[in-house]
């Protein structure tokens, strides 16, 4: 994935009223097969950036390309985890995660074999035959996790997908998602609001600037040697770097508080 000077702008409330830049001069690119987290403060178009990868909002400026080739509508080679679920709630788990072989014309009984053995590799063999509700919230993200994968994207693009959850809950999701990520190594493009988060998981941490017209104001590869468990976040190189991270970031926290504060 590549960003090359990306702004996106977003129409005014009034006639009259200026466009909202949300996002503005982003270059940002993303190796085959390298875990990058995006973290900034609330408001600073950290979603936006992984909406205009999906190819879901259009810059006003810029480019998007994928695997070396513009970005023109939907992103295909992606799949999308958001922050809120996208499981349909009269459908059992195992419907959940095979919907999208139904929809790419898989016969139904092969769609539910790979859906079945995903399930399994997501810790919810057990689980297949209940719907939504009868699932806790790490549960069902375990289940839109596999419902992503089952299509074997190329790229990963997730919206806070833990945010949700409780910490606990939060850091199994995280090391599970590092033994499924470890098998294929697919591009990864995760937004989180969590520090600690994006260091436990990623190569790369990407921070952006408070918004409006948000900038990439820092990067640092992250120096721990995988494959990676949770307990990471006990070493001592992941305290330096969040350290380091924080020292540059925590300015910009303060000021997206203020702007929100002010708007509100």
């Amino acid at each position: 994935m590549s960003l090359a000077g990306v702004r996106i702008a977003f129409p005014g409330t009034g006639r009259a009223d200026a466009p909202f830049v949300a996002v503005d001069g982003v270059d940002l690119d993303v190796a085959d097969g390298e875990f990058v987290a995006i973290v900034g403060p609330t408001g600073c178009g950290k979603s936006t950036l992984l909406n205009a990868t999906a190819g879901l909002l259009v810059p006003a400026a810029g480019s998007v390309s994928i695997f070396g080739a513009p970005l023109a509508g939907l992103n295909r080679q992606a799949g999308y985890l958001f922050q809120a679920e996208a499981l349909f709630p009269w459908k059992t788990a195992l419907d959940n995660v095979a919907i999208g072989l139904d929809v790419a014309g898989t016969p139904h009984e092969e769609a539910r074999a790979r859906a079945r053995e995903w399930l399994s590799r997501v810790g919810l063999a057990a689980f297949a035959d209940r719907y939504p509700h009868m699932l806790s919230g790490g549960q069902r993200k375990r289940v839109g996790l596999a419902q992503v994968l089952i299509r074997d994207p190329k790229i990963l693009l997730m919206d806070e997908p833990f945010g949700p959850l409780d910490a606990q809950t939060r850091q199994i999701m995280g090391a599970l998602l590092l033994d499924l990520w470890s098998h294929d190594r697919k591009a990864v493009m995760f937004v989180t609001h969590d520090l600690e988060e994006a260091i436990a998981l990623a190569d790369r941490v990407v921070i952006m600037g408070a918004g409006p017209a948000s900038r990439i104001i820092g990067e640092w590869r992250v120096p721990i040697a995988r494959p990676r468990d949770m307990d990471v976040r006990l070493d001592a190189a992941f305290h330096q770097l969040h350290r380091e991270i924080w020292s540059a970031l925590k300015d910009e926290v303060v000021k997206g508080y203020q702007q929100s504060e002010s708007v509100g």
